[in-house]
């Protein structure tokens, strides 16, 4: 496996973790009753401040991780592994780990500088796999 699709499988477990983060204080937080349900009307109470951030930090990886999905696709299928694809493979995901804490305490303005490594880490595998 290339290094590349080893941070793209850590990335997904990472996905997996923060859902696992968000869903266990949600359904305390809601009841299961309300997380079980087809959610047609919004809870009849808000998440605490916590939750609704770890909430959001998944929600923004599920929008990065596509990305950084096809960035991975590309370069791996167009056999454009370097040290460049490989070392942002690494970067995107170490950004995303630091990601998640970075959201939920509040880290201004370290989580959008967090963020920014991480797209454009991104960025580079795409135009790497372009040349």
């Amino acid at each position: 496996m290339t290094p590349e699709l080893t941070a793209l499988t850590l990335a997904g477990l990472l996905q997996m973790v923060q859902f696992v983060l968000f869903a266990v204080p949600a359904n305390r937080e809601l009841g299961v009753g309300y997380t079980s349900s087809a959610r047609d009307r919004p809870p009849s109470k808000p998440m605490s401040t916590l939750t609704g951030r770890l909430q959001r930090a998944m929600n923004n990886h599920f929008e990065g991780l596509i990305l950084f999905t096809l960035a991975v696709v590309v370069v791996t299928l167009g056999n454009q592994s370097t040290p460049l694809t490989q070392a942002c493979a690494w970067a995107y995901l170490a950004a995303r780990i630091l990601y998640v804490p970075a959201y939920a305490f509040g880290w201004r303005p370290w989580r959008s500088a967090i963020w920014f490594v991480g797209f454009t880490a991104t960025l580079v595998m795409m135009l790497a796999a372009l040349i």
